[in-house]
């Protein structure tokens, strides 16, 4: 390749990058919520918790909904999808321990019915059983049964839906960050996310991004049986975005990061591999085109800016001194996020190396979709090319 040919490569990416940090709703900042001001009367919320083999996280989960400091009328619903562990007998003596068993149902799924996915056919069931039971209710809260809240989450979730007349809140939870695997890649999942769909941009009524974060969302019961229910994205293996998109046409919705609501759940390296890799290529709609073209722009946002940092090496020093600008500004839009996982800004140079994961598990995604194992979980594939 020519000097010529690597400089302009060199300024097309350092641009690039400055006009991500300039022109791209801000999304590497990690802006924690405001407080809002709460409603003089507190409407009557259902939380409902599909849940297919959690015996290890279940009792947790439950435990935090079933404290839950809310004023008015707070009932869950767990969704057993057909779990052969002791999920429900777990869920069962948390309450039991708080003495609220009366303010949790276990409900038992159906068969799961052809073109349906398994979560939003369990999250289906608890809300035909939250209209049976709680038919008043104004809320729904779909939150996962790998994730923990501090007392007063649903609080602020209600206080914040009512003030901003929202149809949509949602939370992106902390996911767990221990594990070394945890730690190298966490941080850039969620800094992926926000890249892809900018939060100050999902919160904006003029803007058409909507996305939200399945582990965590709150609901209007009211918009929700206006689009059809859980039915209008029963085939949608991104569920979360998938439903953020239907309800933004009807209001409001809001994505924010968690203050103090937790993801339960151990990842080590093959655990997050198969996690990207069971939506990325749904994510790029099947598409062989666009996974080429997403590869393509992540080597050269990512990897392109690291060799060209190394080019001093090759008597290059001006695309040198490009890559590292590229290099730098990447590694500075990262230190946020990695604050917000209490990470040491140390590990912000190393966002190449953890791209190239991210490069693999998405060919990996292809590839299985093209085998038919696409969108594997639990012992169902979900999308199956």
């Amino acid at each position: 390749m020519s000097p010529l040919l690597v400089l302009s490569l060199g300024s097309v990416i350092l641009l690039a990058w400055v006009g991500m940090a300039l022109f791209r709703g801000w999304f590497w900042l990690v802006r924690a919520p405001g407080t809002d001001s709460e409603p003089v009367a507190w409407p009557a919320v259902v939380a409902v918790v599909p849940a297919r083999d959690e015996a290890s996280v279940i009792g947790d989960a439950i435990t935090s909904l079933l404290q839950q400091h809310y004023p008015g009328l707070f009932h869950v619903i767990l969704v057993d999808d057909h779990s052969t562990d002791a999920t429900v007998l777990l869920a069962q003596q948390a309450a039991a321990r708080l003495g609220q068993q009366a303010r949790l149902t276990v409900a038992h799924a159906r068969k799961l019915p052809p073109g349906w996915m398994g979560k939003v056919w369990a999250q289906a069931e608890g809300l035909r059983v939250q209209q049976e039971l709680f038919p008043e209710a104004r809320y729904v809260w779909l939150t996962d049964a790998d994730i923990a809240h501090d007392h007063p989450a649903l609080r602020r979730l209600v206080a914040r839906a009512e003030a901003g007349n929202l149809v949509l809140a949602s939370l992106m939870v902390r996911l767990r960050c221990v594990s070394l695997a945890e730690k190298a890649l966490v941080p850039a999942f969620v800094f992926f996310f926000a890249m892809l769909y900018p939060f100050s941009r999902v919160n904006d009524p003029g803007s058409s991004v909507a996305a939200a974060a399945g582990g965590c969302m709150l609901v209007r019961t009211d918009d929700l049986a206006a689009i059809g229910g859980m039915g209008a994205i029963k085939n949608a293996l991104i569920d979360d975005c998938a439903l953020a998109r239907r309800l933004k046409r009807h209001g409001a919705i809001r994505l924010d990061f968690a203050q103090a609501s937790y993801s339960l759940r151990a990842y080590d390296w093959p655990d997050l591999w198969n996690m990207i890799a069971r939506t990325a290529y749904t994510q790029l709609r099947h598409s062989p085109v666009v996974l080429a073209g997403t590869v393509l722009g992540m080597l050269l946002l990512f990897a392109v800016p690291a060799v060209l940092g190394l080019a001093f090496v090759l008597g290059a020093p001006r695309s040198a001194a490009l890559g590292l600008g590229a290099w730098l500004v990447m590694a500075a839009m990262y230190v946020p996020m990695l604050r917000y996982y209490g990470r040491s800004v140390l590990w912000a140079p190393g966002l190449p190396l953890v791209a190239l994961f991210y490069v693999g598990a998405t060919l990996a995604s292809a590839w299985r979709y093209r085998r038919g194992r696409g969108g594997q979980w639990k012992g169902r594939v979900q999308a199956a090319g």
